[in-house]
């Protein structure tokens, strides 16, 4: 039996894949699954079963989850699509007779107000309805959504619409290694975990950076239809754009705040600070 990872070519699943090796599951336990299978030949090469699994190709997942015992059914980046392709993904796990599904989805997904959590809302309601045993893992902002603008701060500062909203966000590697620990360990299923690690106003985010970076680095606060035509200038689709100028509508009316210990306890220990995501980040790839 085995544990099957999906979107294994995508960020966050190759780093569940590598989180399950690192708690010493044996690779060849371990299936790493996506449509762009040649990008995972170095993990093929350490042992990992490779198998194509296109979430609109139902007959690839059903041959992708033979023999599984375990699926993570890592969320689409198909929005708009995601509810019909997490409905193939279930049941394709559900055929093969899989023992547990975890799911990535969305902060308080049952509240939220922002359009993208309803996908996920509706794929946990699947989940429940399939009878399948499965766990749920609300994943909050990663860091690296704000890391990844580095430059762009300390040429720019950052502009938003968050107010002093605190997103409890954390890194792509924590939620990895919280998956890989409810795929490793009993007494999971039916959980739903709302995860989210060091909570952090904007702000606090442009003092993080001023401190670790040593460049000061300020916050201006904008209100959402502005901060969405500042995106759109800066080339981002206008729908696109949207998106994110409510996110930060979102994270000042608190939605993005996790309360609780949840990753903590996956973890079982605090989750990566963000100075020390930041630090990571100015540090570049040779950190």
């Amino acid at each position: 039996m085995s544990i099957v990872v999906t979107g294994a070519t995508g960020h966050l699943g190759r780093l569940v894949v590598e989180a399950l090796l690192a708690r010493g599951v044996p690779a060849e336990q371990i299936v790493a699954t996506g449509r762009r299978v040649e990008t995972l030949a170095d993990l093929q090469d350490r042992g990992v079963t490779v198998r194509r699994a296109d979430y609109t190709d139902p007959e690839s997942l059903r041959a992708a989850f033979a023999g599984a015992e375990k699926v993570l059914l890592v969320s689409s980046s198909e929005v708009g699509q995601r509810l019909p392709q997490h409905r193939n993904v279930i049941s394709a796990a559900k055929d093969a007779g899989v023992r547990l599904i975890a799911y990535t989805s969305f902060p308080h997904a049952d509240t939220s107000t922002l359009p993208l959590a309803a996908e996920h809302l509706a794929t946990e309601q699947l989940l429940d309805e399939s009878g399948v045993p499965h766990v749920v893992l609300r994943n909050g902002w990663y860091i690296e959504n704000y890391t990844g603008q580095l430059a762009t701060y300390l040429e720019h500062g950052i502009v938003g619409s968050a107010g002093e909203g605190r997103v409890s966000a954390a890194t792509r590697a924590d939620f990895a290694e919280a998956a890989a620990a409810v795929l490793t360990q009993d007494g999971h299923d039916g959980a739903v975990y709302e995860l989210g690690g060091e909570a952090f106003t904007m702000p606090e985010l442009a003092a993080t950076v001023s401190a670790v970076t040593g460049r000061q680095v300020a916050y201006t606060d904008v209100p959402v239809e502005q901060y969405a035509q500042i995106l759109v200038g800066a080339g981002l689709p206008e729908p696109a754009a949207a998106l994110f100028a409510d996110f930060d509508r979102a994270v000042a009316d608190g939605e993005h705040h996790v309360e609780g210990n949840d990753l903590e306890k996956l973890l079982g220990r605090a989750p990566t600070p963000l100075a020390q995501a930041v630090a990571a980040a100015a540090a570049g790839p040779r950190a």
